[in-house]
């Protein structure tokens, strides 16, 4: 229960990938690669997971993604049976030299990969942006494609229109092997919390006693295990509530919670309301 590690491969005519991806449900896992990544949803709705931060992605979502840094979209609805469709551009951090964006005139584009070690989601007007990334997956003339990158990466360089997502992640200082190890117990999280969760199981995920890994866990993220595990029970159940109609219960219950009372409880506890009187005030606050 790893973030998978996707190795990747430019064309011999192309130094970086521009890749088109359609399908009914995004089938990649939670993965990472050393390549930074910007994702364009041009179609499709569900849950973005970029490092330890969760939120809900919609047609339109625009994202740029540091290096190594492990991430997935899930689907999680598809309309009158519409494919989910999105435009993936990446390129190693080396891909035109060492040196090239140390030079004086990408200060601003080194200062937006730098950023994006925590994920970069733009929430300002980018028509611009998507209309040359729609052309990009086509164009013919590797130079022309190249120029296009250098443009949009201008232009995302250019605005302050965006929201930093993982900034809960753990420190850029770890060593590699404690990156690896919270990168296997946020997978693990990632890929489960809607299920059954075992303390032990995580633990042996990273060849640890269950109470060496809880104050292992604690000490990186500055919460127990098990309040990890929490936060995104409550976090999906909070926007299952906000966007869907479904039941308390079957929230609940799909949320990861096995148990409606104690789902009723740690709700109660964590956003200070009750489900039913969250949904009733998220309501109140659209009419």
């Amino acid at each position: 229960m790893k973030p998978t590690f996707e190795p990747l491969t430019s064309s011999v005519n192309n130094s970086f990938l521009v890749r088109q991806f359609e399908e009914k449900y995004f089938s990649a896992p939670y993965h990472f690669h050393p390549e930074y990544e910007l994702t364009w949803i041009v179609r499709g709705s569900g849950k973005r997971y970029v490092g330890t931060h969760m939120n809900d992605y919609f047609t339109g979502d625009l994202v740029l993604l540091g290096s190594n840094l492990p991430h997935c979209w899930k689907t999680e609805n598809t309309k009158n049976g519409e494919n989910s469709n999105s435009i993936v551009i990446q390129f190693h951090p080396d891909f035109m030299g060492n040196d090239f964006f140390s030079k004086p005139e990408m200060k601003h584009i080194q200062r937006l990969l730098s950023n994006s070690q925590s994920g970069l989601q733009f929430t300002g007007n980018t028509n611009s942006l998507k209309e040359k990334m729609y052309g990009m997956p086509d164009e013919p003339h590797s130079f022309k494609k190249w120029i296009l990158l250098m443009d949009i990466l201008h232009e995302l360089a250019s605005t302050r229109e965006y929201t930093m997502l993982s900034q809960e992640a753990p420190a850029p200082e770890l060593s590699a092997l404690e990156k690896a190890r919270m990168n296997t117990c946020i997978a693990y999280i990632v890929e489960n919390f809607r299920n059954k969760i075992s303390l032990q199981d995580a633990a042996a995920l990273v060849n640890m006693t269950p109470h060496a890994f809880c104050r292992y866990f604690k000490k990186l993220n500055r919460k127990t295990f098990i309040e990890a595990v929490t936060d995104y029970r409550v976090d999906f159940a909070v926007r299952q509530l906000i966007h869907t109609d479904h039941s308390i219960s079957s929230i609940g219950l799909n949320s990861g919670f096995n148990d409606i009372s104690n789902f009723h409880k740690t709700f109660k506890s964590r956003m200070k309301l009750s489900p039913l009187s969250y949904r009733n005030t998220f309501i109140k606050k659209l009419i």
